[in-house]
């Protein structure tokens, strides 16, 4: 028991240091996963702190499984890559929430499309955390995306783990 409680107090202290966004100059790495309408795959995010409340970075993901209708050939290495340059706005210490918490939306411009995406990250300690993220197409390049162009031209759902570095 005596062992339980001292594991308990170190773990809390760890806890209670954690800081999500701490202005310029803060880095982050993200690795998670990546679901959207007939596929899954893997995402990475690097973001860097250009202001108190601003960041700048990029995201590119690959998806590994697509869902492929008969009678028409695989998914190519260009319908399941994606690459994006994104903005985004660290609002957590304007709304509000704990230091360990960090909200933010933001806009993306990447090879299929303009969009936004929100998000919300979670530390557990100084270096890790986790991570959630909705990122949805808000103009694509295709008038009518069709078949595998609609892959990472849709509203996604990402969550996994992101690290201060």
């Amino acid at each position: 028991m005596k062992k339980l409680f001292t594991f308990g107090l170190i773990l809390s202290g760890l806890f209670a240091n954690a800081q999500a966004y701490s202005g310029k100059g803060d880095q982050k790495f993200q690795v998670g996963a990546n679901i959207q309408d007939h596929g899954t795959g893997i995402v990475l995010f690097y973001d860097h702190g250009i202001g108190e409340n601003m960041s700048i970075g990029i995201q590119t993901g690959y998806l590994l499984g697509v869902d492929e209708p008969a009678g028409v050939s695989g998914a190519k290495f260009e319908d399941r890559y994606d690459l994006k340059a994104r903005f985004s706005a660290n609002i957590g210490n304007v709304i509000g929430v704990p230091a360990k918490v960090d909200v933010y939306p933001g806009l993306n411009l990447g090879l299929r499309n303009f969009g936004g995406h929100v998000g919300a990250r979670y530390f557990f300690s100084d270096g890790f955390g986790l991570f959630s993220e909705i990122g949805f197409p808000i103009a694509s390049y295709e008038n009518d995306p069709i078949g595998y162009q609609k892959l990472n031209n849709q509203f996604q759902f990402n969550i996994g783990a992101c690290f201060n570095l």
